[in-house]
């Protein structure tokens, strides 16, 4: 056998259906797509193939060792083609795209022209009846039998009912379920990490347990936390999200404002983790004992709330792997510790763990990752994770995995205000949600290019992002001057545009008195215990439980994609909508549609344009609008309107709109 022959007959084996541009894909599929469970998936896929035979396709998919799943993908234009896959369990699943030749549909096709062209169709109808022998001769058994009845029938019959019947839909449907799928194709398979829908739509409130006590003499404990557990849920938030709970060390202790000189009943930072009561897996023990935790675990389930926790990797000096495992750490070569720091940010009370060092991998691999199964284990399965950008993403994509393979509902919040592609990576191999750059997203057009860039590009397949509008660590320059209604914008914004929001306590009251020239919190909570007046006047609870209660009643709001900015002529007003479709997919069930006024300090009056067209009207068309945080109703008719915000009173509106009765879309 020559060489020659040799190429020829493995070119025969080569696919002779293109399957190309699949998407949604991560990075050629080297990481998963992300999705929610009970949702449907999109994908689409260029498919073509020599000649003009018809061609078929499916998408494939299933959760990984199950069994594949087939659902028909539809032609949409220039070769393009598009189906929808809709798992119903959480877990990592896989997807495939199927194509081969219809060889019996391409029969159909050409003996429907010829037959409309008026020719002698009698020899196609054999050419027909001998492809149908062959699709029966490997076919499954029932099939086989359908096809030969079906097949004894037309040869008796004379020509134009043999083409009826060959044309007809039930030698179609036999056809199909016998398809020997002549030159089957296959894509690549690509991943889809599918979570709980609290991975994409939640309302987080953190607060400190130790500052629960009422007192700022007395150290708070977790059933301090449980008398707060309605005044949380009432307010709508339904996950709480605690700093480290675990002992603190003492060596260099910080006092209040960061300083360096504590006195005896300073508190210290609850991220310098560790003592000889314990670490990671420790309870600080004015918190209360391990039975005390699961009674608020138990109690905050009872409220609707789950809990979270900080998941810090770093260490006190005092944290008993110090002693245990000096490999995980890196010494000086005084045989000191190097501390922490950021320059010029420096954190005198903690040191860094050595990913790379001699004893750690895989020790200290396996040690951080027991840490998260223990509180896995303890009913906990959501975890922020502090700066996770400092440390290497092997370790993330391969934690992350084994957490999941046992706990496939873990959530996983990267904490990570670093440079987008960082960011975007940590996404990509393993969390569920981010941090962003929100916060300091402050103008019409920040605000709009950055959403833009969430919801049309490539993150919009891997990358969640979680509006927190402050934390411990940031009190915004924004807020720091815009008194109360600078917090009603920041609080509209990130539950209408982000299905993830959080904030720190304390919002709820407009705290924000800062350090001097700082975006840090005068008297830090995290340094010192906070008692605070939650009652106290110009709180902004009832708006802030309002937002949360139309975001659960409008499912549009239950994520950042889908959001269309829109036309009001003003600078400083920005106006958006999110609109949720109708099952049938012929047009818009109704819109959220949001004006939030930038400015916290004057009055805004400016026209806008109603987007009539989404609704399938015209410029003169009117549609039925709620008014959700007000409450009243009325109608609009023509696509220029007018509005006007006040901040001191509420620097936003949130309408429903919706198509009038009767009205034709």
């Amino acid at each position: 056998m020559t060489l020659a022959s040799i190429d020829a007959i493995e070119g025969v084996k080569r696919p002779r259906i293109a399957i190309e541009a699949v998407t949604p894909t991560v990075d050629g599929g080297r990481f998963p797509v992300k999705t929610i469970v009970g949702r449907d998936l999109v994908v689409e896929a260029d498919v073509f193939a020599d000649g003009h035979e018809v061609l078929k396709a499916d998408v494939l998919w299933r959760p990984l060792g199950g069994e594949w799943r087939r659902s028909p993908m539809a032609y949409v234009i220039n070769d393009r083609w598009r189906g929808i896959l809709t798992p119903d369990a959480i877990g990592r699943h896989e997807f495939v795209v199927e194509a081969w030749w219809d060889d019996f549909g391409t029969f159909r096709r050409d003996l429907t022209k010829k037959r409309e062209a008026g020719l002698d169709v009698r020899l196609e109808t054999d050419e027909g009846l001998l492809l149908l022998e062959g699709i029966a001769a490997q076919a499954p058994a029932d099939a086989a039998r359908t096809l030969a009845d079906f097949i004894l029938a037309a040869r008796a019959a004379d020509v134009p009912t043999r083409v009826a019947e060959l044309l007809s839909p039930e030698a179609h449907a036999a056809a199909v379920a016998a398809d020997p799928r002549a030159f089957a194709s296959r894509s690549e398979i690509f991943g889809v990490e599918v979570e709980r829908v609290q991975a994409e739509f939640a309302s987080w409130y953190e607060l400190f347990p130790r500052s629960e006590s009422g007192d700022p003499t007395k150290h708070g404990a977790f059933r301090d936390v449980v008398k707060r557990l309605p005044m949380i849920r009432d307010m709508g938030f339904d996950v709480l999200y605690f700093p480290p709970i675990h002992p603190i060390g003492t060596s260099n202790r910080k006092g209040p404002n960061n300083t360096l000189t504590p006195g005896p009943t300073d508190v210290g930072s609850p991220y310098a983790i560790g003592s000889p009561e314990g670490g990671h897996d420790a309870l600080h023990p004015e918190l209360g004992s391990i039975e005390d935790f699961r009674a608020l675990v138990q109690a905050a389930k009872e409220h609707g709330l789950e809990i979270a926790l900080d998941f810090a990797i770093q260490c006190s000096p005092d944290h008993p792997w110090l002693k245990e495992h000096p490999g995980w750490f890196k010494w000086r070569p005084d045989g000191s510790m190097k501390y922490a720091e950021n320059p010029p940010k420096k954190y005198q009370d903690i040191v860094n763990v050595d990913f790379y060092g001699p004893d750690a991998v895989p020790g200290l691999w396996i040690g951080l990752r027991d840490v998260v199964l223990f509180w896995a284990s303890e009913g906990v399965k959501t975890f922020r994770v502090d700066n996770p950008h400092t440390k290497p993403f092997p370790f993330w994509e391969w934690m992350i995995a084994e957490v999941k393979a046992k706990h496939p509902d873990a959530i996983f919040l990267s904490e990570a205000f670093t440079r987008p592609k960082v960011m975007y990576r940590l996404a990509k191999v393993g969390y569920s949600q981010s941090y962003t750059y929100f916060t300091w997203r402050n103008t019409k057009h920040e605000m709009a290019e950055y959403l833009t860039e969430l919801t049309t590009t490539a993150p919009k397949d891997f990358f969640r992002p979680h509006f927190f509008v402050n934390t411990p660590d940031i009190n915004p320059y924004f807020l720091q001057t815009s008194g109360r209604p600078g917090f009603l914008i920041r609080a509209a914004l990130a539950t209408t545009l982000s299905g993830l929001w959080g904030m720190y306590n304390g919002f709820e009251i407009c705290e924000s008195a800062p350090l001097p020239g700082k975006e840090e919190y005068l008297d830090s909570e995290k340094y010192e215990i906070r008692i605070r007046n939650w009652n106290q006047p110009g709180n902004i609870i009832s708006e802030i439980t309002r937002l949360n209660r139309i975001r659960k009643q409008n499912p549009a709001l239950q994520t950042h994609l889908g959001v269309t900015f829109y036309n009001c002529f003003d600078d400083q007003i920005l106006l958006y909508g999110k609109s949720r479709p109708k099952a049938d997919g012929t047009g818009v069930e109704d819109m959220i549609l949001t004006f939030v006024s930038l400015d916290p300090h004057g009055e805004k009056h400016a026209a806008y344009e109603i987007p009539l067209w989404e609704f399938g009207l015209p410029d003169d068309g009117t549609v039925a609008v709620e008014d959700l945080m007000r409450g009243n109703r009325f109608t609009l008719t023509g696509k220029s309107q007018w509005i006007y915000v006040n901040p001191a009173e509420m620097p936003f509106h949130v309408w429903r709109l919706t198509n009038l009765p009767g009205a034709s879309a």
